[in-house]
């Protein structure tokens, strides 16, 4: 049962959550995916497609948002042990993974319309990342709202309405006064609302049949994912125990070693680049990116439907036209 009542004065550290390896990883991927989707679309512009990098965008954007996926399950499972430190580091990191998860989807969404079921695959990862992070800042606003951010006690006990009495009444703190409590309740809200409105953008955007202004967003898109990126990756950076300075004392370092499990997170980022050296190789084919006419594009066609475009539907509802008829 979790100990609400009385705050230890140190917190155990969690390096599976917060450790220098593990953070490293989820940075690293997000930086190289953005670097790789704006070298996609300024390709795509200029008529000179690459496969090995669309290839190697894949890759990154898939661990990164399994990645995502893993450490916020990780994190509800725990929040019986878990500071709301830990917490809120590990949903600025499902912040990171849908900046990135969204960069690729404005690079690659050609690739994704042409096949049904890539194309519901990133629906469905899409939408359970989104439940996972929508969960968590559930759990961050309780803890602004209740005063906890310093707070060396679980995550849990911001439902807690017990409090108690002795040295456990203020245990759960209280919230911060004046415009510093204001701005981080209101911030975090902006944040889940934000949230939800990039779904639905990326949502649309994967499924659309005609794609006007195409290019624009594309370009837009990429440097709004690219902001989140970097706030997100400043935030974790600045209050990390690895990186920065925590907001709660821990009873070790443990989050700054180099155990196994931290170098293993940093190994995994060569996999994607093995599977681009087997393309260039020869040994994987990759299917081009359909052919755009980038004179077109680029002088005046934005308004005009997207040309080249293909759709694959999927078997059992919607055609190449029309989203729901067949």
């Amino acid at each position: 049962m979790t100990n609400c009542t009385n705050a230890p004065p140190q917190a155990p550290s969690e390096p599976g959550v917060a450790g220098a390896g593990i953070l490293l990883s989820f940075i690293i991927t997000a930086g190289l995916a953005l670097i790789l989707s704006a070298s996609v679309i300024l390709a795509e512009i200029r008529g000179r497609p690459s496969a090995v990098r669309r290839k190697l965008l894949n890759g990154f954007s898939d661990s990164q948002i399994v990645q995502g996926i893993g450490i916020q399950s990780v994190a509800l499972a725990k929040m019986g042990s878990l500071l709301p430190y830990h917490f809120f580091l590990v949903w600025m990191l499902s912040l990171l993974s849908m900046a990135t998860h969204n960069a690729t989807l404005l690079a690659l969404v050609g690739d994704y319309r042409r096949d049904w079921v890539l194309r519901w695959l990133r629906q469905l990862l899409m939408f359970v990342n989104l439940a996972l992070s929508s969960v968590s800042g559930v759990f961050v606003l309780q803890v602004v709202s209740r005063g906890m951010s310093f707070s060396t006690l679980p995550v849990a006990c911001v439902w807690d309405n017990g409090g108690g009495g002795g040295d456990g009444g203020n245990a759960l703190g209280k919230p911060p006064p004046g415009a510093d409590g204001a701005l981080s309740y209101v911030g975090t809200v902006a944040v889940l609302a934000g949230n939800l409105v990039i779904f639905g953008l990326a949502t649309w955007y994967l499924h659309s049949r005609q794609q006007r202004w195409y290019k624009t967003v594309q370009v837009a898109g990429l440097l709004v994912m690219a902001a989140v990126a970097v706030g997100a990756t400043v935030r974790v950076v600045l209050l990390s125990s690895a990186f920065g300075k925590p907001s709660v004392t821990l009873a070790d370092e443990d989050e700054k070693s180099w155990s196994f499990g931290q170098l293993l997170s940093m190994l995994l980022l060569v996999l994607p680049l093995i599977s681009a050296v087997e393309i260039y190789r020869g040994d994987v084919q990759m299917a081009p990116p359909p052919a755009e006419d980038a004179d077109r594009l680029l002088d005046g066609g934005e308004l005009q439907s997207r040309p080249g475009n293909k759709f694959q539907p999927n078997p059992f509802f919607g055609s190449k036209t029309n989203s729901f008829k067949k």
